[in-house]
């Protein structure tokens, strides 16, 4: 195996946007920040209730949020969205992580999952990403990881 040269991944990710890629599509529909406070709620502990600064840093929230809704569009459980991600550039770049990203591993989905369904809230944000989706004219098609699709709908 040889050296990554400098273009290298512009060039497979030119690749992946040459197939249309849906989850380019996907990340460019969705205003994902509008859910990070809410996410963050239930994901992170405010910074005056922690009991120290030290320990590895909380993943993302929104990308948290981001390999749920992989889960859901792929039929995926919670390894296999670890391998995907570590497997496939288009779930990275989905993600916004790098080839050196720190990728969510199963057990860290199964908890966020868990937290969202504590905290009651993981309805109220897929009828959100759904909404948001439906009024910018698509609709998510989830199926197979070799199928699943971003279709637009007829106005």
């Amino acid at each position: 195996m040889s050296q990554m040269g400098f273009f290298d991944l512009s060039n497979r990710y030119a690749g992946l946007d040459a197939k249309n890629d849906p989850l380019l599509t996907l990340d460019t529909l969705i205003a994902w920040e509008s859910f990070r406070v809410r996410l963050e709620a239930v994901w992170r502990t405010p910074d005056e209730e922690q009991k120290s600064s030290a320990g590895r840093k909380p993943l993302d929230a929104v990308v948290m949020f981001k390999a749920i809704i992989l889960c859901s569009l792929y039929s995926l459980s919670d390894d296999q969205v670890e391998y995907q991600i570590r497997d496939h550039l288009s779930f990275m770049r989905f993600l916004g992580l790098g080839l050196e990203g720190n990728v969510p591993d199963a057990q860290t989905v199964w908890h966020y999952r868990d937290q969202l369904a504590e905290a009651g809230v993981v309805k109220e944000l897929f009828k959100d990403f759904d909404g948001d989706l439906k009024a910018k004219g698509y609709l998510a098609m989830g199926g197979q990881i070799i199928d699943a699709s971003i279709v637009s709908i007829p106005t």
